[in-house]
């Protein structure tokens, strides 16, 4: 993720201290690397059932019974283990998680934990109840996904009324002082829409706005021609900028973010560097503390049947089974190949990822991405729309072919 508002106007969020001021050993934050000194954010995915059918789900969830799934001892089990290792917080996920009876047993167990939680949901089934439950229950935050305005969103998630029924569940949420915001995932089917969905954060007072780039996983890879060119994409971002500050010119806080293209951090540093120089400094050692994507870093994914993977897009490779191994176990072990390249992936990146003078703002992006659209897990990422003169000290040097794991073995 990142915080546009924190790292454009200077804006405090709620998100800070995970993303970007942690302190530990006594060590200022910069420099203080992920790799040894975070525990990962938990996205488990309790359930593949969902009542719509969205065309970018990375989980091709669909509304039946899934087999395979976590029993509701075999979750508490987890989030004993997830409390005692010490994660941030659970995202509650799915499909869609509101469909699985036993979500408030298990959010009353995390709770009685001290586990913090966060809920993801298309917020068509956020009833009064189930907002007083979630209210009651401590929940953090819930993020309800919104694709754009009436029949736009309603024909992106296969159902009619559902951006109504969404809109509706996060004014229930807001009766009852949970803090909510709005995910919306950037298409050529939608693109559009940001504007409108700008305005609507304002006319209701819905504090938070995450704006995600579209990833070829699950469903999402079968609409990839839809995606957005890199022109398309920085204008896209230039206008998220410019609504930030807008916001902040008017005294509006929201906050706003970017999530799942690491390169748009080097994109803000670069405006930052050009509109406030002043402040270029402070954004880049922000970002750099960040570390950038923390897939199987900062952030893990335990998916419905227990599997680990480095984040909810990489559902095709797994480090281990909760059902056969902690998580906390599975995630120290250095042994798996990929986690050990992820978690030092600048030694190992190709190309004009390997060779950019930024890769310590991202880290060198989104490698899910990388291997379903290359085939190549260490190939650059398609998705960095940056220019060459923006990212290269010179044209890249002639790629190496030393193999992954004579590297490894190094």
């Amino acid at each position: 993720m990142v915080s546009i508002s924190r790292l454009l106007c200077g804006v405090e969020t709620p998100g800070d201290a995970l993303r970007y001021g942690q302190r530990s050993l006594g060590l200022p934050p910069q420099y203080m690397h992920s790799t040894l000194d975070r525990k990962p954010v938990v996205v488990w995915n309790i359930t593949r059932r969902c009542n719509l059918h969205c065309a970018q789900c990375y989980a091709e969830a669909r509304d039946r019974e899934f087999d395979g799934e976590l029993t509701t001892d075999e979750g508490k089990k987890v989030l004993r283990d997830l409390s005692e290792f010490g994660v941030p917080f659970v995202v509650w996920s799915g499909g869609e998680p509101l469909t699985r009876p036993d979500i408030f047993d298990l959010a009353a167990y995390a709770k009685s934990l001290g586990l913090p939680s966060v809920l993801s949901t298309n917020g068509t089934l956020l009833t009064t109840d189930a907002a007083r439950l979630l209210k009651d229950l401590d929940f953090q935050y819930v993020g309800v996904s919104i694709d754009g305005i009436g029949s736009v969103h309603d024909k992106n998630r296969g159902k009619r009324l559902a951006f109504s029924n969404a809109l509706e569940g996060i004014r229930r949420l807001q009766e009852v002082s949970v803090r909510v915001g709005i995910h919306f995932t950037m298409h050529k089917l939608n693109m559009n829409e940001l504007p409108a969905v700008f305005d609507l954060i304002e006319e209701e007072g819905i504090p938070r706005l995450c704006i995600y780039h579209l990833v070829p996983s699950g469903r999402g890879e079968k609409i990839q021609r839809l995606d957005l060119t890199s022109d398309e994409t920085r204008t896209q971002l230039d206008y998220i900028f410019g609504r930030v500050e807008d916001f902040h010119r008017r005294g509006i806080y929201k906050d706003i973010l970017t999530v799942d293209n690491a390169a748009d951090a080097i994109y803000l540093y670069l405006r930052v560097l050009n509109k406030q120089p002043e402040r270029a400094e402070e954004v880049r050692k922000l970002l750099a503390w960040n570390g950038g994507n923390q897939s199987g870093v900062g952030l893990a994914c335990i998916d419905n049947t227990g599997g680990v993977h480095p984040d909810q897009f990489s559902w095709h490779y797994s480090f281990g089974n909760v059902r056969e191994r902690l998580f906390s176990e599975i995630w120290r072990d250095p042994s798996d190949p990929v986690m050990r390249v992820l978690k030092n992936r600048r030694h190992f990146i190709k190309g004009r990822c390997g060779h950019c003078l930024h890769i310590d703002l991202c880290n060198g992006n989104l490698r899910a991405r990388a291997e379903a659209l290359t085939g190549d897990f260490l190939a650059p990422d398609p998705g960095c729309y940056l220019h060459d003169s923006e990212v290269l000290a010179s044209a890249p040097a002639e790629e190496a072919t030393t193999a992954l794991e004579r590297r490894l073995s190094a």
